[in-house]
């Protein structure tokens, strides 16, 4: 296929462009903004649409959620292609104890989540076929180390104590190259697809299973932070549609967590 991708250079968008391999790929840069973009004139079989801005403390409530949502209007009115694919966000969902299926109510309290709610619906009103992907929770290599997994795993390297709220927030985790090859698999479908592991872990889990792989579990202080006000304790994807295609995650919690922590150890 010849495939258009933006946010290449991303967290998640470099694993998506390592899984492309064999496929013809042109990327775009984050010039995406600039109104004046001048768009390639080709015809591509698909355009997945990756880049946004997700800065790690300040992407949620951020002004430049609105000029994504413009900026990815005018890349869908720009490109020919056969199928528009998209990143949302699980935080589209109303937030239950339940798995949330790709049926369930959207209901976002952030303006990132509101954003990526408002472009689900105005691409739907355009005559596309459209896949939207819905991310869950990820990590792995490459990951900005001030997100949850990095920071614990570099922390413990420098024998720093982790604090932690009490860990008892239930979160579907999946490794980025999983993340990147669900992604390609759900190429194949139309519509809103989850991207997730299907299975909840608590973050208390995920902790200390670092701290065992690292020897360093003593310095993990579960309770020493409070729960964030109006952080979901359950967020949990349905992947019935993702797994309709053959998809399968190549690793387990622990395997994935074993092979960050190499990754890091790796790293200047």
């Amino acid at each position: 296929m010849k495939i258009l991708l933006t946010g290449a250079t991303g967290f998640i968008g470099s694993h998506v462009r390592d899984a492309l391999t064999g496929h013809e790929v042109v990327c775009l840069g984050r010039d995406l903004l600039d109104p004046g973009y001048r768009f390639p004139t080709d015809t591509f079989d698909v355009c997945l649409h990756l880049a946004w801005y997700v800065e790690p403390g300040k992407y949620l409530d951020s002004p430049l959620n609105h000029e994504w949502v413009a900026a990815s209007l005018r890349l869908a009115r720009a490109i020919r292609c056969r199928r528009f694919a998209v990143t949302g966000t699980c935080f589209e969902y109303t937030m239950t104890d339940r798995p949330l299926a790709e049926t369930s109510p959207a209901e976002p309290t952030t303006l990132y989540a509101q954003s990526k709610l408002a472009l689900l619906r105005h691409l739907q009103a355009m005559d596309l076929e459209l896949t939207w992907l819905r991310i869950f929770y990820q990590y792995g290599p490459r990951e900005d180390p001030r997100r949850l997994v990095p920071s614990i795993i570099r922390s413990l390297r420098r024998g720093e104590p982790v604090a932690l709220t009490p860990g008892e927030q239930i979160r579907d985790f999946l490794h980025v190259a999983d993340v990147a090859s669900a992604i390609v698999a759900a190429l194949n479908l139309t519509g809103i697809v989850n991207i997730g592991s299907g299975t909840g872990v608590t973050v208390r889990h995920i902790a200390e299973t670092i701290g065992d792989l690292t020897g360093r579990r003593d310095l993990i202080r579960l309770g020493a932070k409070p729960y964030a006000p109006g952080d979901p304790m359950h967020v949990v994807a349905e992947t019935t549609k993702l797994r309709s295609t053959g998809w399968q995650p190549r690793y387990d919690l622990r395997a994935g967590l074993a092979q960050t922590i190499d990754w890091w150890r790796r790293q200047p």
